[in-house]
């Protein structure tokens, strides 16, 4: 009788640590799904293994306007940084994009290409489009303050330093890729310097968006 007791016990214990164990689960199962827990859905969340490249900033183009992040919105764009005073990588990357835009014909009207100085002392918006006579009139160059344009240095991920020349003056080392967004103003993947068109494009982010380069833009148009 005594043994048979003993075992009721037992078996009332694990029914009641049963109970509990179901109960707490219930419990953390609504504080993640309907409690103070829950993802929220309609925030944007950053995703592992994605540069978060792109964000606020406001500039100025070659006519005075105002040019901010939205104005990136609704079509894809290529940014690239760059400087009036440099001698080679940005008129030959200026020159690539000016080819490449017109060997995509009237489909390159859909497309953005802005030139951001990163040098804003020397480079007014005056001497910006001066510059730009030379390249595709469809690339847009932007420039504005010291600090307007740290701002949109900081937030593509831009290194840029001033170099003293031996003769006096100096020069811009600066990130020499074409970052390119799509009409959601997100960041699909790099263009780096001297990278052919049959290769460009092999820098892509995101799990979905496939190999991107200049000429495969048409699909994002």
């Amino acid at each position: 009788m005594v043994g048979a007791l003993r075992l009721v016990r037992i078996a009332a214990w694990v029914a009641v640590a049963v109970t509990a164990f179901v109960a707490v689960a219930i419990a953390i199962g609504w504080w993640r799904i309907d409690g103070p827990g829950r993802a929220d859905l309609g925030r944007e969340v950053e995703i592992k293994g994605v540069p978060q490249i792109g964000g606020p900033f406001a500039l100025v183009d070659t006519k005075g306007r105002t040019v901010t992040e939205r104005d990136l919105l609704g079509r894809p764009s290529l940014v690239f940084f760059g400087f009036t005073h440099c001698p080679e990588v940005c008129p030959t990357t200026l020159m690539d994009l000016t080819n490449r835009m017109a060997a995509l014909g009237t489909d390159a009207d859909r497309l953005q290409a802005l030139f951001i100085t990163a040098d804003p002392e020397r480079d007014t918006p005056e001497q910006m489009g001066l510059y730009l006579q030379s390249f595709d009139p469809r690339i847009v160059g932007l420039s504005g303050s010291r600090d307007a344009v740290d701002q949109a240095m900081a937030a593509f991920k831009v290194a840029a330093r001033k170099v003293p020349l031996d003769g006096g003056g100096y020069t811009v080392d600066h990130t020499a890729s074409v970052f390119m967004m799509d009409k959601a103003g997100r960041f699909v993947g790099l263009i780096d310097y001297h990278e052919n068109e049959a290769t460009a494009g092999v820098h892509p982010v995101g799990p979905d968006r496939g190999r991107v380069a200049v000429r495969h833009f048409r699909p994002l148009l």
